[in-house]
């Protein structure tokens, strides 16, 4: 062990001097629109709960009741005897607001997406290798689902489906299955993958729609639903928009049955727990009213941006509730959440490998408990002289 720690430490060295170790900070969070580091307040910006679900009274309250009435474990894995009788209801719920027909609910959505392709690229059960169509900026979680599966992806360039049709077309002649990969919304990016085209190729190359919803799940699409309607399989979480935790993923009676035979994030994974599972429950009852919250984080959203663009800052192609504000260096990047943090404002900065080299960011994220001053307080702290100009582009 000597001799591999100290190559760990040589990795560690290496990071810090390009600027890209990573540490953890312990945070408290006392609401949902600010937290709290060494004692001091800061408005936060890097939150994934944009409806503000996990202060909610009926969510923390339903979690509670659930845990007292059915304990804080689930004492097994679903396969013995770990499915509660809590999860068919849930899954039936979340099987009508993803508009398809069974839903299947696991551990988070990094585990989710990592077994559940897996199991579906899984070569020695298609019967041949399987051509996986990819945008080359998917989650990391789907890139380690392609690798466990041992498939090479064919990486199309991100958000284009020009490019995706013309390597569908290249690949026309070589036999086996055939499955595309993308999120709806890009974590890092805030744009819109142009799902309508993806599905028309699909349904042309007769090749299976995977489509990660998590960051539009509960925030975008009529009543939360997302923008996953024409996909083949959807995965999820409901870390995000649903302020609890844990993983789904949505499809086909078959496909369900198949990944409760073959997944192993199913098969080998303790089951959530009661407390969870009512925090999901709850939230899903409470999701298809919120169009007012809903409005109101998009309405935040396009304030920053237009704020954003008079100042001639980077907001990429968001058209979202994250807003990426592209520095490009790492050093640049920290040095602007240094500045923020200096004015009592949280956003992470984010730097390669999670974004591409030269793309290092802060990545701007506006939910349900922001306030309009909040935007404009954080566009007069990254205009800092500008400020002024912002102003005219209310």
């Amino acid at each position: 062990m000597v001799g591999s720690e100290s190559r760990y430490q040589a990795f560690l060295d290496a990071r810090t001097r390009e600027g890209l170790r990573r540490s953890l900070t312990a945070v408290a969070a006392p609401d949902a629109r600010t937290i709290r580091i060494e004692g001091r307040s800061y408005l936060n910006f890097s939150s994934n709960d944009y409806l503000a679900l996990r202060f909610h009274k009926d969510v923390i309250g339903r979690a509670m009741q659930w845990a007292e009435t059915y304990g804080v474990g689930s004492g097994a894995s679903r396969l013995v005897t770990g499915n509660l009788d809590l999860f068919a209801p849930i899954e039936a719920k979340l099987a009508r607001l993803k508009q398809k027909p069974a839903a299947l609910v696991m551990a988070s959505g990094f585990q989710t997406n990592a077994a559940v392709l897996q199991a579906l690229l899984d070569r020695s059960m298609l019967g041949a290798e399987p051509l996986v169509f990819a945008d080359r900026l998917n989650h990391a979680s789907m890139h380690f689902g392609c690798q466990a599966a041992g498939v090479c992806q064919i990486r199309y360039r991100h958000c284009d489906a020009k490019h995706l049709g013309e390597l569908l077309s290249q690949y026309q002649g070589h036999d086996g299955p055939r499955f595309i990969l993308t999120e709806s919304v890009f974590s890092m990016d805030g744009d819109v993958a142009p799902l309508g085209e993806i599905a028309e190729l699909a349904a042309k190359h007769e090749a299976c729609l995977v489509v990660d919803d998590a960051h539009a799940t509960g925030i975008l699409g009529e009543g939360g639903s997302g923008l996953s309607a024409k996909a083949d399989i959807v995965i999820g979480t409901f870390s995000k928009a649903l302020g609890g935790f844990g993983g789904y993923v949505a499809a086909t009676e078959t496909v369900r049955d198949y990944l409760v035979n073959r997944c192993g994030g199913v098969i080998y994974s303790t089951a959530l727990p009661p407390p969870v599972l009512g925090a999901i429950d709850a939230a899903l009852d409470l999701v298809p009213g919120m169009d007012a919250e809903r409005a109101h984080v998009a309405s935040l959203a396009q304030r920053f941006r237009a704020g954003a663009n008079v100042v001639g800052l980077n907001a990429g192609a968001s058209t979202t509730q994250i807003v990426p504000i592209v520095l490009g260096s790492p050093e640049a990047a920290a040095a602007m959440s240094g500045r923020l943090r200096q004015a009592g404002l949280w956003a992470t900065s984010i730097r390669p490998p999670t974004v591409p080299p030269g793309t290092a960011r802060l990545r701007v994220a506006f939910t349900a408990a922001h306030e309009e001053t909040d935007i404009d307080r954080l566009l007069d702290v990254l205009a800092g002289e500008r400020a002024p100009r912002r102003a005219r582009a209310m």
